[in-house]
């Protein structure tokens, strides 16, 4: 079965042919990047307009980087929740003509489900039950999976997402955008320990970010920032640049970490996924592998290229969707929050 999928739930326009629910045969992803640049991050109605434009030759390209024409599409999944609802539209929208018009089956896909999905299209191995981390620009959330579509969620965020706060981090020291690849690379070069930051575990299965972005501030410009007031007395120096990024990164770090490995402890599984745009970081990786490794846990997470937002695992886990018997109508709407 070849499952075309869609993606536009915020600043990537992407679309990907899937065939039987594992095998990638195309991935098309046209970012906004460069768009969304001089004002710092996502600008929805900029986004949304270049998601019109794009749609049609991004799911042109896919077809055909599959060695596919549109007649041999057999099934039609597109993200219709969480995200920008402006963006989601477009995709949806796209999702519902191509499927009434081939007259193929269409599927709506959760893109937070999706995301851990995509250790299946990546992982032999990765199975169920496991604990998954789902860490991007708009969500922080922890899941016990015990199928493709079969998620509890344990924990969240109560504030920023962590890739929000690398964003407001980079801008806050003037790093520009997107924060998270910029504060990696720079954090490599730096002293975790060099700054005193808050740690942000209180044992729950929640997260909180925005503290320790708090702390970023007030250690790069002074406690009174934004208060109009001279501090008294010579101002403390600023920390290395260097060393205030990798002890950013390193509290944001071990509280994903803390709080994913007791999660697969408390819930009894020895497997562990980790998918979206932050878990492209090298740190992340490299910390979650040495605490999973310690506690005798599997640990699975994508390729770069399917943790960023992309329409693989959308028609992944719409095929498997399909197989459960949960297809949508053309009555499918876009949803902004989950």
């Amino acid at each position: 079965m070849n499952c075309l999928g869609i993606e536009t739930s915020c600043d990537e326009t992407a679309a990907a042919v899937v065939r039987d629910g594992r095998t990638v045969l195309s991935s098309v992803v046209r970012t906004q990047v460069e768009l969304h640049r001089v004002f710092g991050g996502v600008v929805p109605e900029i986004a949304c307009r270049a998601h019109a434009e794009a749609i049609g030759p991004v799911v042109e390209k896919a077809v055909a980087d599959a060695g596919l024409k549109l007649a041999d599409i057999d099934l039609v999944a597109v993200t219709s929740q969480p995200g920008l609802i402006g963006a989601l539209l477009v995709g949806v929208s796209a999702a519902k003509s191509l499927a009434w018009a081939l007259g193929k089956p269409i599927v709506g896909v959760d893109h937070i489900e999706a995301h851990l999905y995509a250790n299946r299209l990546a992982n032999a191995g990765f199975g169920y039950p496991n604990v998954g981390l789902v860490v991007s620009g708009g969500h922080t959330s922890l899941y016990h999976s015990r199928g493709p579509a079969e998620h509890e969620r344990l924990g969240a965020t109560r504030d920023d997402a962590a890739g929000e706060a690398f964003d407001k981090v980079a801008k806050i020291l003037g790093l520009g955008y997107p924060g998270g690849p910029i504060i990696d690379r720079l954090a490599r070069q730096g002293d975790a320990k060099a700054v005193e930051m808050p740690r942000l575990d209180d044992g729950g299965p929640d997260f909180s970010f925005s503290g320790v972005k708090t702390a970023v501030l007030y250690k790069w410009k002074g406690q009174n920032v934004g208060k109009g007031r001279r501090p008294r007395g010579a101002a403390p120096p600023r920390p290395k640049l260097e060393d205030l990024a990798a002890a950013f990164q390193e509290a944001v770090v071990d509280a994903l970490v803390s709080k994913t490995v007791r999660a697969a402890e408390e819930r009894g599984v020895r497997m562990v996924g980790m998918g979206g745009g932050v878990a492209c970081n090298s740190r992340l990786r490299e910390k979650l592998g040495d605490a999973c490794h310690r506690r005798g846990l599997q640990l699975y997470y994508p390729p770069l290229d399917l943790c960023t937002d992309n329409a693989a695992m959308i028609a992944g886990l719409g095929s498997a969707l399909f197989e459960m018997g949960r297809v949508s109508t053309l009555e499918l709407d876009a949803v902004a929050t989950r």
